[in-house]
C-alpha cells in the first residue's frame, strides 16, 4: 500500500463498501459506482478504498471492472480452509 497523505475516513470506506455490496449487477466500472455513492469522493480517495477492499479481500478488480466477492458463510469459509470439495 503506498504511503498516505491523507486517508479516507470511515464513513467513506463503509459507504463504498455498501454500495458495491448491495450493487445489481455482479460487475461495476469506476465510473458506474462514482455515479451510484450518495456523495461525491475524490478519486484519489476511492483508488485508497479499493486498494484497501481488495486487500481485504472483500472485491476484485479485472480490466471490466469492480466484483464483490466478500461472503461471511461460515460454512463456506470452513470449506475452503479446509479445502473440502463440494
Amino acid at each position: 500500500m503506498q504511503e498516505l497523505e491523507h486517508s479516507p475516513n470511515l464513513n467513506t470506506v463503509i459507504m463504498v463498501e455498501n454500495t458495491l455490496k448491495n450493487m445489481d449487477g455482479s460487475v461495476i466500472t469506476v465510473a458506474e459506482l462514482k455515479k451510484l455513492l450518495p456523495r461525491q469522493v475524490n478519486h484519489n480517495t476511492l483508488k485508497i478504498i479499493l486498494e484497501y477492499l481488495e486487500m481485504s479481500n472483500k472485491i476484485v478488480v479485472t480490466m471490466r471492472g469492480i466484483t464483490w466477492i466478500h461472503n461471511p458463510n461460515k460454512n463456506l469459509q470452513k470449506a475452503i480452509a479446509e479445502g473440502l470439495e463440494l
